[in-house]
């Protein structure tokens, strides 16, 4: 197994393989960099990295995150007693919590989720208790060039 490899692990089992969010991460800017500077022709720098903090970093902590909480893959960054959340919880909801958890990946906000479920006729409330469950808004976490603005921004997703 590649050794930045994700283990799915049991919920009480403590993980072998423990990834960094800000080490990834740097992976992916580079990624981004070398990609738009081969497009442009030259080498864009800091800020092309800059640009894909502002428009990438809240999306890919919020897929990290809901990794952690599935058990997919522990990072070290993020609340160790979220790992493996889902594993222990809403077993009698898992598809409404699957389509929740895919919104939440691709940067959805407990608002934006509780409109989709309006709009689609589901019920609030197993919705809401999910979002409770998950309290998305406490787990954010900085990029490594911000600085926290709130006493929640140091948090996870």
């Amino acid at each position: 197994m590649p050794m930045n490899a994700c283990l799915t692990l049991p919920a009480t089992t403590t993980p072998t393989v423990k990834k960094s969010v800000h080490r990834e991460c740097i992976e992916e800017e580079n990624k981004h960099k070398w990609i738009e500077s081969e497009k442009a022709g030259y080498d864009l720098g800091e800020a092309c990295v800059n640009r894909w903090v502002k428009e990438h970093w809240r999306g890919y902590l919020r897929a990290k995150w809901v990794e952690h909480l599935q058990g997919k893959c522990f990072w070290v960054e993020l609340d160790r007693g979220d790992f493996g959340l889902l594993q222990r919880k809403f077993h009698s909801q898992t598809e409404l919590l699957d389509l929740i958890l895919n919104q939440l990946a691709a940067g959805k906000e407990n608002l934006d989720v509780l409109t989709w479920a309006i709009c689609n006729c589901i019920s609030t409330e197993p919705v809401n208790e999910i979002l409770e469950a998950l309290d998305v808004n406490s787990r954010r976490l900085a990029h490594r060039f911000e600085c926290p603005t709130s006493p929640g921004a140091n948090s996870a997703a």
